[in-house]
């Protein structure tokens, strides 16, 4: 195992300084081994009185005041410019499941970037919670228990092709690309189960289904190889 500056049994909850419900955090709290703050993260949590145990990034967006209130040894600087904040966590969270909230938000830009860095890190079972989506990577088999009519979208982040049971629109036979066929807007009939031929396939659900999908990454007994970098 590679040793990190997080390394935890259990899930890691990561916070961004996008939206972020309080309710949330709170929500999935008690579930983790570890609490990550990305840069202006550190914000978002101290505010609700919980202390990270690590704030990594380049910290040119954590306000003076909460820097200072945090304990020494804290605070991970990563000045280079070339990476976000959000792969600097990443790189620096060993745990099997890392829980991404404050994230999805208002800003495209900003939303690209992470689902950029997500497609990336497909060795690394990393969930993205919004308030009104999750989303992840898909692992090279998947099954999730979801009831007939949930949206379930599949957005491919470069070339690649799979197999499905229980969506509306089988996805066999299909050759998925980001500037081509995309899979959003299917929905399930019952049980899904989706096996895909490479690491570049994202799936998006409502935020609902955040237990469903959680308790499914956990399951996987495979990730994908690390991507060259």
């Amino acid at each position: 195992m590679i040793e990190r500056l997080i390394n935890s049994p259990k899930p890691v909850l990561l916070v961004g300084g996008g939206d972020v419900l309080p309710a949330d955090i709170t929500k999935v709290l008690e579930t983790v081994g570890a609490v990550v703050a990305a840069d202006s993260g550190a914000d978002v949590l101290m505010g609700m009185g919980i202390i990270p145990d690590a704030v990594i990034g380049d910290m040119d967006s954590i306000s003076p005041e909460v820097r200072a209130a945090l304990p020494a040894g804290c605070v991970h600087h990563i000045a280079e410019q070339d990476t976000t904040d959000f792969d600097k966590c990443l790189r620096n969270i060993n745990a099997p499941l890392i829980l991404a909230l404050g994230f999805l938000g208002a800003r495209i830009d900003h939303q690209l970037a992470v689902l950029t860095v997500l497609s990336r890190r497909p060795d690394q079972r990393i969930m993205l919670m919004g308030q009104s989506d999750i989303v992840a990577i898909c692992p090279p088999n998947l099954e999730l228990s979801l009831p007939p009519a949930t949206r379930v979208s599949l957005f491919p982040m470069g070339a690649v092709t799979g197999r499905s049971e229980g969506l509306r629109w089988p996805i066999d036979g299909i050759d998925f690309a980001p500037n081509g066929t995309v899979g959003t807007s299917n929905e399930a009939t019952g049980p899904v189960k989706i096996q895909m031929d490479g690491p570049d396939m994202v799936i998006i659900l409502p935020a609902e289904y955040a237990e469903v999908l959680k308790s499914a990454l956990l399951d996987v007994p495979d990730t994908w190889p690390v991507r060259a970098r």
